[in-house]
């Protein structure tokens, strides 16, 4: 699968120095985030409330959701969490999948000597729920209509009633949970009374990455000596991405979404970023017809598209600008939050706003200074087009700093490894995109990192 040289390549990376971005300063409201009024709000959503051009949402699904349940598994292998324990089979009446446990596990709940493990068991294992094994977008999330809906169901719910015409709702997956997700969108045909073009992608096995052995500094074998590997990271997702060809995507994670009885003020952000993008995309169509470095310099006062110590830019600087993809980002104040930040970040001696990750961030004093003054974090609400302002439809790949990997070490069969992840999706993949971030309010960040994240208000039906 790997020559020698592919090998080398990747050795080198992961056992050379730390590639690690140099933050400049974080990215603050009027310092490349922008806030915008009520009156703006509405404005931006209203221009996307009349678009009718090409729309479709691109969903990563293919992480597993054992890490939902990470203090279930705890708890059965030393007693952990006993109370936390107790907190949650006490509430278990009020998830949406409890009318699917057996009679006999419900019985067992409401006893005084009920069997904790084996509850737990049969939320967690085959010969009950299995929902260990599930892929997160699987998971039953609400109760709407009397249907138990899963979080890739809600998606599509919510997704519907955004814009009426899609194009295109695309999920990357494992493989072997196609056909679940196929009965799952069929459900949602049946309640929406309409058809819905949902399309499923994989993360491609010729991107994974070479495991190496920590210790010896060579590449792990299995039993027949053939080389391990591992998935490189949503990065390497930017494959598929670049073969959708709508003039918007809407880029989202699997696990932030509402119950569909409060998605109101999310799907208005939702129309706010894309309204946004049209904006601004419309202004930099009438540039690169009659480019004018003055007109720019106000767009760029509007948006904060690019750092002020470049401009003014020249005549050439301002084409290349327009060659670039489009993207809108919401962020939201970080509130201790897990997540990515908006960061101007300095490189070959130009400073360009970025998303950055911990993981690239170095461990030095001024480095961490600078990540702990941040005020922002990334909940990947994002509105990209592939189209620059000159209509043309550009390849992703080449807006992609492929220096931008993360090294990623972890344990596997009692051996120590490292590994390479790509650039991130919505990190170093889109590093040389032309960027908004756009602050939004943190109520519409309600991921479910854990089950009793379902507990939340974000995820009760509204009455």
């Amino acid at each position: 699968m790997f020559s020698r040289d592919q090998i080398e390549i990747q050795r080198k990376k992961v056992f050379g120095e730390p590639n690690q971005m140099e933050l400049n300063r974080p990215c603050t409201i009027r310092d490349g985030i922008v806030k915008f009024s009520a009156d703006e709000i509405a404005e931006y959503a209203k221009i996307f409330d009349q678009y009718n051009g090409t729309l479709s949402f691109f969903i990563p699904a293919s992480g597993t959701g054992s890490r939902m349940f990470q203090f279930l598994f705890e708890f059965l292998s030393d007693d952990k969490h006993e109370n936390e324990i107790d907190a949650f089979i006490d509430q278990l009446n009020k998830y949406s999948f409890y009318d699917s446990l057996s009679e006999s596990i419900k019985t067992d709940i409401s006893s005084q000597k009920r069997d904790k493990k084996k509850i737990i068991e049969y939320l967690l294992f085959e010969n009950g729920l299995g929902f260990s094994k599930r892929p997160k977008g699987l998971i039953p999330f609400h109760r709407y209509n009397d249907l138990t809906i899963t979080a890739f169901q809600e998606h599509l719910l919510q997704g519907n009633d955004l814009k009426s015409s899609i194009n295109e709702f695309q999920f990357t997956i494992q493989k072997e949970f196609k056909d679940f997700f196929i009965q799952e969108c069929s459900s949602i045909e049946k309640l929406l009374e309409k058809s819905i073009n949902v399309t499923f992608s994989e993360q491609d096995p010729s991107t994974n990455s070479v495991a190496f052995n920590e210790k010896i500094k060579e590449p792990l074998v299995d039993v027949d000596g053939k080389i391990i590997t591992r998935p490189s990271g949503h990065g390497s997702l930017l494959g598929a991405l670049n073969n959708i060809n709508s003039e918007l995507i809407f880029i989202k994670n699997i696990d932030n979404i509402q119950h569909f009885t409060r998605k109101d003020l999310s799907n208005t952000y939702w129309k706010v970023l894309a309204g946004i993008l049209l904006d601004f995309k419309s202004k930099l169509c009438s540039l690169s017809a009659s480019p004018s470095l003055v007109e720019f310099e106000k767009l760029n006062e509007k948006y904060n598209l690019i750092d002020k110590s470049i401009m003014p830019v020249s005549q050439d600087q301002l084409t290349k600008l327009l060659n670039k993809p489009l993207r809108v980002c919401g962020m939201v104040k970080n509130e201790g939050q897990p997540g990515g930040g908006p960061f101007w970040v300095l490189k070959n001696g130009r400073i360009t706003k970025q998303i950055v990750e911990k993981a690239e961030i170095s461990n030095s004093s001024e480095q961490q200074g600078i990540l702990n003054s941040s005020t922002h974090f990334n909940p990947v609400m994002i509105v990209a087009s592939p189209y620059s302002a000159f209509g043309r439809r550009i390849d992703l790949f080449q807006h992609r700093c492929d220096d931008a990997y993360i090294i990623v070490r972890k344990s596997q069969d009692g051996s120590d490894i490292s590994y390479l992840e790509h650039p991130g999706l919505w990190n170093g993949s889109m590093c040389d995109w032309l960027t908004v971030f756009i602050e939004i309010p943190s109520s519409i960040f309600s991921p479910v990192k854990s089950i009793t994240d379902l507990m939340n208000e974000a995820h009760q039906e509204l009455t």
